[in-house]
């Protein structure tokens, strides 16, 4: 599982000209799922981008975590951070989860993360979804599952 986290001062989803999540200050999550990840290793990513000190406090040291600061997650699936470009120049995707465990995983996740307290907003799964972000810094971090369980 990956979690590419990008610390933002707004963002938003949109699908067919409708917003279906937005967020101020907070995280932008793009959550990439493969057919080996479980509810495990599902816990211990939302454990460890809840207790991430990534926001800044009054001395511009990252220092705080998102609930230290009021921030919200703007959570969207996205398939394609498990795309391999090794071969040729057009990516694979067959690390990427099946459509209906990645969509398990994905509702699980926001489960999980709305039950720990903090304001979740989506995009809509499997949709073709335009993102929209200022991102704060730039600050974005990548959580692969694979590295944590090291």
């Amino acid at each position: 599982m990956r979690f590419l986290i990008q610390r933002v001062r707004e963002a938003s989803v949109t699908v067919e000209g409708e917003i279906t999540g937005q967020i101020g200050k907070g995280y932008l999550v793009l959550l990439g799922v493969c057919d080996t990840d479980t509810e495990a290793e599902a816990d211990r990513m939302c454990q460890k981008l809840l207790k991430l000190r990534i926001n800044a406090d009054e001395e511009g040291k990252t220092n705080l975590a998102l609930s230290d600061v009021g921030g919200e997650i703007l959570l969207v699936s996205q398939f394609t951070l498990y795309a391999d470009c090794r071969k040729g120049n057009r990516p694979s995707f067959t690390r990427g989860g099946s459509a209906e465990h990645a969509n398990r995983l994905y509702e699980y996740v926001q489960k999980k993360l709305r039950e720990s307290g903090a304001h979740v907003e989506t995009g809509i799964f499997g949709a073709h979804m335009d993102v929209a972000l200022l991102n704060d810094g730039p600050f974005t971090v990548l959580l692969d599952s694979d590295e944590l369980s090291r």
